[in-house]
């Protein structure tokens, strides 16, 4: 966790209230690596010998260093075009088999997840609650770091709404067992390009209501996607999805962390990418 007041001062912020959480020590240089390491220790309880993942990027390439470390063959499906193939270039080092398929990152999700059952692998994709359940060590950390005391926001990309779902869980958890004293807010931030978050909650008004999620908004909003062939588009490819997997315990955690829901244009997050960079941190 580093403080950084350059980039503050970019954000508009005080000096000595912005900290950035540096993930890229983990094994596979990913934050994704949180998660994997309790999936695997799951898989591996159950008896698995095969796992799946669909994948734009950093989720392959844990997730083949992590089979190969635990013994199990691993297959990772992507769309076209449409990875970081720095990270696919480590999968394949890690001697996972790749198939790609025509389609985007959601098509990947639902293919992966019919093959996972008709085959009987082991999906890895933060569908699996265990991989959520170790994304949390991410707030674990940052907290553990500012001597237990909670930062006021923590701001997370969307996607397919692993992270978000995961924090707000922990923070809901350390509060029950009164290692906190207050739950921080969160602003999770989606890409204009894939911004079905932000349309759902933000116009559509789609909340938690104690579980009771209208499902038919989220029904409609996807038949609409459907119908006009809709494919997002974003340079953050890791969020380039327009189909969350994640989007109920997502839910949940706004709900929880009285969050909100923001998208950034392209050049917002390339010009935010680079003032990072440019005062210390690389991130993709």
């Amino acid at each position: 966790l580093q403080q950084n007041d350059a980039v503050a001062e970019y954000a508009d912020m005080r000096a000595g209230r912005l900290y950035l959480q540096y993930e890229g020590l983990n094994p596979s240089g990913s934050f994704k690596d949180n998660g994997m390491a309790a999936a695997f220790s799951h898989a591996k309880m159950v008896g698995a010998k095969s796992c799946a993942c669909a994948s734009t990027g950093n989720t392959s390439a844990s997730v083949a260093l992590y089979a190969h470390s635990c013994g199990l063959k691993c297959t990772v499906f992507i769309g076209s075009g449409r990875i970081a193939f720095g990270k696919l270039s480590q999968s394949m080092d890690y001697g996972a088999q790749t198939i790609q398929i025509r389609g985007d990152f959601d098509d990947c999700m639902r293919q992966v997840q019919d093959v996972c059952t008709k085959l009987g692998l082991y999906l890895l994709n933060s569908l699996n609650p265990f991989r959520l359940e170790g994304q949390k060590a991410i707030m674990y950390r940052i907290i553990e770091q500012m001597g237990w005391e909670v930062p006021d926001w923590i701001v997370v990309p969307g996607g397919n709404l692993g992270n978000s779902s995961a924090f707000g869980k922990a923070f809901y958890e350390l509060k029950q067992l009164g290692l906190i004293k207050r739950i921080p807010r969160m602003a999770i931030i989606n890409a204009t390009g894939a911004d079905t978050l932000t349309d759902l909650v933000n116009n559509k008004k789609l909340v938690w209501n104690d579980g009771r999620v209208n499902q038919a908004i989220i029904d409609d909003y996807y038949a609409d996607l459907t119908a006009r062939n809709f494919s997002p588009h974003t340079c953050a490819s890791a969020i380039e999805i327009s189909r969350p997997v994640n989007l109920k315990k997502c839910l949940r955690a706004i709900d929880i962390c009285n969050g909100v829901v923001r998208a950034v244009t392209d050049v917002e997050i390339c010009d935010a990418k680079a003032i990072i960079g440019k005062y210390g941190l690389g991130c993709e």
